[in-house]
């Protein structure tokens, strides 16, 4: 097979393992900057020009995109789609993912567990978003943070109403959710291929801290899921319409509460603390589900 991965840097650990696992099971494989990508959008001939070259005989396509080029990358995502080539995370899931709102609202119309959560923009109406989802403590982010960058822990009333209002005074879109005490600075992260949950860590933030992210210091170890946690994480991850996804999972006094579905999970994590080739799981999957007729652009194309 012809794979491409759409990643900034092919030095990244997860993209340089992800090719690694493609070499070793004899596909050809390129990684492509999606930010250097062009396209010709046209009925008949859908093109995608990279360096001068125009992309084509692609049979798979690992979307890799990076949080800050999210509008682009999901774009040539889409451009790849309407070419037929399969996309193991098609750009409307990725898109789904990234937004935060949309993301909570769409899970929690399916029934999925969640914090207490409360978004705002600009409302004067402070002590009463407090109010909304039970008071302090609680946990404010900015909407367009990534990997626990702008999360704040906010442990009184006083200071909630202190960090919402400097994050009002930089007219950010903002969520407000209760602070689950009980996970005791630690979450549970779910890597998802189709279907299946394949590996599972516990992840604990560093001392004095609350936030478990790997890159703000904290560490990770294997950890058994219990069924219910096994079935929100997979249900998650298709509600969001991905297929290969890391659900973030927290342990509260009513369940397994989803905190985040992430469409460009990392490898190096999960790897190192459970020692499983999870590269060499997602390669299997694509070989496995790769056919033009699973893209859905062609999918409605069929059904038209």
């Amino acid at each position: 097979m012809k794979i491409a991965i759409l990643s900034r840097k092919r030095e990244l650990y997860s993209t340089s393992r992800l090719v690694s696992a493609a070499k070793e099971r004899g596909h050809k494989i390129r990684v492509i900057d999606p930010v250097q990508c062009y396209m010709n959008i046209s009925v008949d001939n859908p093109q995608i020009h990279y360096k001068g070259e125009n992309l084509s005989g692609f049979d798979a396509v690992i979307p890799r995109i990076g949080a800050s080029v999210t509008f682009y990358g999901t774009a040539v995502v889409r451009q790849f789609e309407m070419m037929g080539v399969y996309c193991v995370n098609e750009s409307i899931a990725i898109s789904r993912s990234r937004d935060k709102l949309r993301s909570l609202q769409l899970l929690a119309r399916k029934g999925i567990g969640l914090p207490v959560s409360g978004f705002a923009h600009s409302t004067q109406y402070t002590s009463d978003l407090i109010d909304m989802v039970g008071g302090a403590p609680l946990v404010v982010k900015l909407l367009q943070g990534t990997q626990g960058i702008g999360v704040v822990l906010a442990e009184t009333h006083k200071a909630a109403e202190s960090v919402i209002g400097a994050f009002r005074g930089m007219k950010a879109n903002l969520l407000v959710q209760e602070f689950i005490k009980e996970s005791a600075g630690t979450d549970i992260r779910c890597f998802v291929i189709g279907d299946r949950v394949i590996a599972s860590i516990k992840r604990t933030a560093k001392p004095g801290e609350f936030r478990s992210n790997l890159h703000q210091g904290g560490s990770a170890n294997v950890v058994k899921i219990s069924p219910a946690e096994r079935s929100t994480a997979t249900r998650a991850a298709k509600i969001m319409g991905l297929k290969v996804a890391g659900v973030d999972i927290l342990r509260s006094n009513n369940g397994p509460v989803v905190m985040e579905v992430n469409s460009s999970p990392g490898l190096e994590g999960i790897e190192k603390a459970t020692g499983k080739d999870i590269a060499n799981l997602v390669i299997d999957f694509i070989e496995k589900n790769a056919r033009p007729e699973k893209t859905k652009s062609v999918r409605q194309k069929l059904n038209a």
